[in-house]
């Protein structure tokens, strides 16, 4: 049995903690208690006058838990091409990488770049361009694994999370994605047909590493990807 004050004594705690946080995953775990507690309510009189009451503010707080669950989809997305946007990529490397430390599991870390973009824009327009890194993301999200996730890193740029992988494993994943690119998309610039190919700088994760490092091997292997011919993946130094 629920006294009506307490409960809504409770409810301005809550409210009081939402209002001092600034995470969307914060906001919708106090949600999701006091949606618990309203449906457990139980009171000793006006009991019609309660349930409605109940009803109405479960309604509430499932519609403000869907209004933060979109807005924080917004968020962390990139909203042209559909991948994590920058910020989105730094929470879900933090889950990943608790996850591999707490498992002792690698984690792939792949930072591509597509070749010759500054080309296909020059020569086919920017709309060409986006339509370019939109293709790519949806090749990606068709060849990689479930578990796998794609970050818009920057201009052409794209980080490519790879839980629980060696790193063999990793540059054959990464090869089957450059060739399911090159067969999905032509195009001709100076008279000349070419496929949309890019190159890749393929790191492991080592146990405790710093986002910033693991991406900056991989950036130093995609530097000589690009040094050495392009649509090509080289694995990083440790």
């Amino acid at each position: 049995m629920v006294d009506s004050d307490d409960y809504y004594k409770q409810v301005e705690r809550y409210a009081e903690q939402i209002r001092k946080t600034n995470s969307a995953d914060e906001m919708i775990r106090i949600l999701d208690i006091v949606l618990s507690e309203t449906r457990g309510l139980r009171f000793n009189d006006e009991v019609f006058a309660a349930q409605e009451q109940v009803k109405r503010a479960e309604l509430k707080i499932e519609a403000l838990k869907g209004e933060i669950e979109q807005l924080r989809g917004l968020v962390h997305t990139d909203q042209m091409t559909g991948a994590f946007n920058r910020r989105g990529l730094d929470e879900v490397f933090k889950r990943e990488a608790a996850r591999a430390d707490r498992n002792a599991q690698s984690l792939g870390v792949v930072l591509v770049d597509l070749d010759n973009f500054k080309q296909i824009n020059d020569n086919l327009g920017h709309p060409y361009g986006d339509s370019v890194l939109i293709n790519l993301v949806t090749v990606a999200k068709e060849t990689l694994r479930p578990t796998d996730i794609v970050a818009r890193f920057g201009g052409e740029e794209f980080v490519i999370l790879l839980p629980d992988v060696e790193i063999e494993e990793a540059l054959t994943i990464i090869h089957r994605l450059q060739n399911n690119l090159t067969k999905s998309s032509l195009l001709q610039i100076d008279n000349q047909l070419s496929s949309i190919t890019f190159s890749a700088g393929v790191a492991l994760r080592s146990f405790g590493e710093h986002q910033n490092s693991v991406i900056s091997r991989a950036d130093q292997a995609l530097y000589q990807a690009k040094r050495t011919g392009k649509n090509r993946a080289i694995p990083a130094l440790l």
